[in-house]
């Protein structure tokens, strides 16, 4: 299953900007049919240098791009827990995500409307944190009186679970959000159960004047202390760049000072947000393709990753660091130089492996 991220902020933050580029990103994939599932979500490829290394070196057929969904979720606004604007509808949209993009207004572009009539981006902040917020304490609460029933019947888990959501209502009651409360091991379904908005990551993403990289000092303060992940983007000059050539938008980069695409650095930055790492799979007249794991997870699970079936036929995995690939010169250099291991199910994968799944069908 895509990777599914949320896109959330006031009205006018600049969301539809981002979301335009993404969407005009995909359309310009090589390699890889854009595709729009409704009118709100886009598919976007996850580039990697690190592959397109790979499938020249093994002479692969085409590489295929792992991707990352993009919703685009209409603006909050003060009430939306309680339906203002539609808020439940939209509030509902991004339990259905991974992880949330909270793009924040730190232009000072006066052609620009601002519906509280001014920029400040803390308080724009903690207008959505507190929609969030007030979204979770109303579920939570339902929920927990729910489980407190049910726990009466004395089974663990439900005790577990009910105990669990208690710290969450008091974290939420108190105006912080639920991912400060650790998980329960002896209820380890109870997060998903409740589907909390302020468990998931965030990355903030200030949405700067054009030619700007920095980051302002008090969005990186709030994310730091919000445990988040905070990058800088003008959201509309990267609605422009997309639009155009690879090698024009370069150039347009370097006259504005820009180091790298800024789509690519959110997409980046949501995958470290999740703690996911890439590993690849590439053959000689075979597609070169991208995949991406839950940091800490085995070869087994990678198997699932690629199918089903070849997770459960797993016999064994050949394994390489993509580097090491690189510089073998291909598989047969790298078996010469004793780089290419064989590794069983339990082999803990890293960011960058390169691996080939023996198993029987």
């Amino acid at each position: 299953m895509s990777t599914r991220i949320g896109i959330v902020g006031m009205p006018n933050a600049g969301k539809s900007s981002l979301f335009n580029a993404l969407t005009k990103a995909g359309v310009e994939a090589a390699n890889y049919p854009f595709t729009t599932i409704e009118p709100n979500v886009a598919v976007v490829p996850v580039h990697d240098e690190r592959l397109e290394a790979v499938a020249q070196t093994v002479g692969a057929s085409e590489i295929v791009w792992d991707t990352v969904d993009f919703h685009d979720i209409a603006g909050l606004v003060a009430g939306a827990h309680e339906g203002e604007g539609l808020g439940n509808r939209f509030l509902a949209n991004i339990r259905e995500t991974d992880a949330i993009v909270h793009v924040v207004r730190a232009h000072g572009d006066e052609n620009v409307v601002h519906p509280e009539g001014s920029v400040d981006a803390l308080r724009d902040i903690e207008t959505i944190e507190t929609e969030l917020v007030l979204a979770d304490l109303e579920q939570a609460e339902r929920r927990l009186e729910r489980v407190t029933r049910q726990a009466r019947g004395g089974e663990r888990a439900l005790i577990a679970e009910q105990a669990w959501l208690a710290q969450v209502v008091a974290e939420l009651q108190a105006g912080r959000p639920a991912r400060g409360v650790a998980l329960s091991e002896e209820a380890p379904n109870a997060a998903r159960d409740l589907g909390s908005l302020t468990a998931k990551p965030v990355l903030f993403v200030a949405n700067v004047d054009e030619g700007s990289e920095e980051i302002p000092a008090a969005i990186t303060a709030h994310a730091q202390a919000q445990g988040a992940g905070a990058v800088a983007v003008s959201s509309r000059i990267e609605a422009e760049l997309a639009e155009l050539e690879d090698d024009d938008a370069a150039a347009m980069r370097e006259e504005l000072g820009v180091s790298e695409s800024g789509l690519q650095r959110v997409v980046r930055e949501a995958f470290a947000l999740l703690r996911l790492i890439a590993f690849f799979t590439a053959g000689e007249a075979k597609p070169a393709q991208s995949w991406h794991l839950r940091q800490g997870l085995t070869a087994w699970h990678a198997a699932g990753e690629i199918h089903s079936d070849i997770q459960k036929g797993f016999v064994r995995a050949e394994v390489i660091g993509w580097r090491e690939l690189v510089d073998a010169g291909g598989y047969a250099g790298a078996r010469e130089r004793g780089t290419l291991r064989l590794e069983g199910r339990d082999y803990t994968m890293s960011d960058g492996d390169v691996i080939t799944v023996k198993f029987t069908p």
